[in-house]
């Protein structure tokens, strides 16, 4: 059995990164021989099968056709005759198309080693069109691939361009949108993965609502970088700063501000109401892309809450105390240490304000856990029953409130 390791696997360690999955391309083997040597076939659209001991992918050599559109419009040809050329030949990029067999050696028939050299990403060759996928995968890339160094080859953006133009994202389904998506937020600067995007004409297709935001002033005071599209690549990547790998974070951070895409123009550049009008978009978006809860919730609390954090100090102990009931804080603890890194990535999301401090985050955790302190069960052996016990909570809450606040101040 000829096997080679390809794909991210070899890029990563070429590029001195920490190894993720590792897969594996088998040449010379049929179904029949895999499964006769232990391997369990797990490939629904294509053969692939699962290591009896290492439970690593190994997939046939295969060859791709295109037969309708949209990324999952492919005739797959899978037998021992295809060659690992061949195989190689159908991959996205050439940084992924480089194999490695046995003994160490690679094999790289289309320069992926130069390419990862020069810090480049290039598409394989022309079937690269038939699969809009790709579009998002570039960008994708990109996020993670952009600290390096890495630009996409101007001949590959002109053929995501034609791509985009042509409508065929239009096809894509919506938890691929989402995969590559929470993949980039997940990168260390989603902010390349949207400029690529919108660079390519693709944002408005994928992301309508966050593409909008582009070209939409703020005030100069508060936002040096004016663009609200820029401001939002800055906080995007001030969240994967503060929060790396943590995709609710990510997310929250994106569509905190969407609502300012749909201020007035005569009110410009103020936003006055723009957490209220960020909602419905934010919303519509989570519903289209099928967003998980958890990260669909965040946001949420964030768009309509992340104002009130940034005047904490000015709040009222009541105030502050219903916005926690608000963020179901009491119920979701969790979600206010999330909260406050969302907010602490939008004030620091600014040009020039990276390293600026902000207070707001701790004391808010702070004013949390003494109102958390506080339960009913407590309250219940006082004698209290009934809504007695729901007044009575909330004055305890409001009161610890008061009491963090003063020893906050003292310290």
């Amino acid at each position: 059995m000829k096997t080679y390791l390809v794909g991210g696997a070899v890029r990563d360690r070429l590029l001195g990164l920490p190894p993720g999955d590792r897969d594996w391309v088998v040449v010379g083997e049929t179904p029949e021989s895999m499964r006769a040597a232990g391997f369990r076939p797990v490939g629904r659209d294509f053969p692939v099968f699962l290591h009896p001991d290492t439970g690593e992918e190994y997939a046939l050599a295969r060859t791709e056709r295109k037969s309708a559109p949209g990324h999952r419009g492919f005739v797959v040809h899978a037998d021992p005759s295809v060659t690992l050329e061949q195989d190689i030949e159908r991959r996205d990029f050439t940084i992924n198309a480089i194999a490695e067999d046995a003994e160490g050696n690679l094999v790289d028939p289309l320069g992926g080693v130069r390419d990862l050299e020069t810090r480049v990403l290039r598409h394989v060759g022309p079937a690269f069109v038939e699969d809009p996928l790709r579009v998002l995968r570039a960008a994708r890339f990109m996020a993670r691939l952009a600290p390096l160094g890495f630009h996409v080859a101007p001949e590959t953006m002109a053929l995501m361009q034609q791509m985009a133009a042509g409508g065929e994202l239009d096809t894509l389904v919506a938890e691929r949108v989402w995969q590559e998506l929470s993949k980039a937020l997940a990168a260390r600067q989603p902010s390349a993965f949207l400029r690529t995007l919108r660079e390519a004409g693709a944002l408005r297709a994928v992301l309508p609502e966050v593409d909008a935001l582009y070209g939409v002033p703020q005030r100069a005071e508060y936002h040096p970088e004016v663009d609200t599209g820029t401001h939002q690549e800055l906080v995007s990547d001030m969240a994967a700063r503060l929060a790396p790998g943590d995709t609710v974070v990510g997310f929250a951070a994106l569509t905190h501000d969407l609502g300012k895409a749909r201020t007035p123009k005569h009110e410009l550049p103020r936003h006055i109401g723009h957490e209220q009008a960020g909602l419905a978009p934010l919303r519509a978006l989570c519903e289209r892309l099928k967003v998980p809860l958890e990260h669909r919730d965040l946001a949420i609390v964030a768009c309509r809450e992340h104002l009130n954090v940034h005047r904490l100090a000015e709040l009222r102990d009541a105030t502050v105390h219903d916005l926690l009931v608000r963020c179901d804080a009491f119920r979701k603890p969790g979600r206010i240490a999330r909260l406050a890194l969302v907010c602490e990535a939008d004030k620091r999301g600014r040009l020039g304000l990276e390293d600026a401090p902000y207070p707001q985050a701790a004391q808010l955790q702070r004013l949390h856990a003494a109102a958390l302190a506080i339960n009913a069960r407590d309250l219940a052996r006082d004698g209290l029953d009934g809504p007695a016990i729901g007044d009575a909570l909330r004055k305890a809450r409001v009161a610890a409130i008061h009491a963090a606040r003063g020893a906050g101040s003292a310290a």
